[in-house]
């Protein structure tokens, strides 16, 4: 059965098809055909990097240390082109979460200038999804609601900030609805305490960041998050009591 994904734009053809931010990813081993490492020191050091506050310059001395030795142009490449593929794996992996929402922006330097980090979680803290963007406006909040939706479900609540442009893209999402026939409309709440806990949640991201001193490309930055973000999700428990490693479950979602 063929089934499209409301906010994506893509068409997912059966279950074992996924979109996530703008790729189509099957529920397939990830290919390292090319590379010249192997992939458990890519994996490794794309895990390293997106899980510690180390740069660039000292992931490539720590691995030396443990004699293996790959610069840091390459270890950048690594993370660029894995991590969105393994945090596309873990939205597909992630336990079930709650219909009651948390969603925010926070601020990441790109090039110099402000981005704007849009994310969400449930009551009880689990991501639920993330898109950088480089406005904060409606249209940018609207965008991220829908790809939200798609990921996970209509939520039952939102609670966002005071911010107008959050607000009216809710809104302009609760319009989409109504005219797309799902009868279900979401309810909001500006309860400033109730994002509490994703004001905790964004500092495990802007920790993870700081070293990094800023990106230098829009696409580099929101590939680095997103594996980011996937470590994040290891680190919160969102796959389960499986016995697993931190890496070792960060490997297995590239499996």
């Amino acid at each position: 059965m063929s089934q499209t994904f409301w906010a994506s734009g893509l068409a997912c053809d059966d279950a074992e098809d996924y979109c996530v931010r703008g790729q189509r990813v099957g529920r397939k081993m990830i290919g390292f055909k090319g590379v010249h490492y192997p992939r458990a020191v890519i994996l490794n050091a794309v895990f390293f990097y997106v899980r510690y506050a180390v740069s660039y310059r000292d992931l490539e001395e720590i691995l030396a240390e443990r004699g293996v030795f790959v610069d840091h142009a390459t270890l950048n490449r690594w993370v660029v082109k894995f991590s969105p593929l393994i945090a596309a794996s873990a939205h597909a992996r992630k336990r079930a979460t709650a219909a009651s929402w948390r969603m925010d922006e926070t601020y990441i330097r790109v090039r110099g200038r402000w981005t704007y980090l849009y994310r969400a979680v449930d009551r009880d803290g689990q991501t639920l999804d993330f898109i950088l963007s480089k406005r904060r406006d409606t249209a940018a909040a609207r965008r991220f609601f829908k790809r939200a939706i798609a990921a996970n479900r209509v939520p039952d609540r939102v609670v966002i900030d005071k911010s107008g442009a959050n607000l009216a893209g809710l809104h302009a999402t609760n319009v989409i609805l109504k005219f797309t026939g799902t009868g279900a409309i979401i309810k909001n709440m500006q309860v400033k305490y109730l994002n509490n806990i994703l004001e905790q949640d964004h500092r495990f991201i802007k920790r993870i960041t700081a070293p990094m001193l800023g990106f230098k490309a829009f696409h580099s930055a929101a590939a680095t998050i997103a594996g980011i973000e996937a470590a994040h999700m290891i680190r919160k428990g969102q796959f389960g009591p499986n016995g697993l490693s931190a890496f070792q479950q960060f490997a297995a979602l590239a499996a």
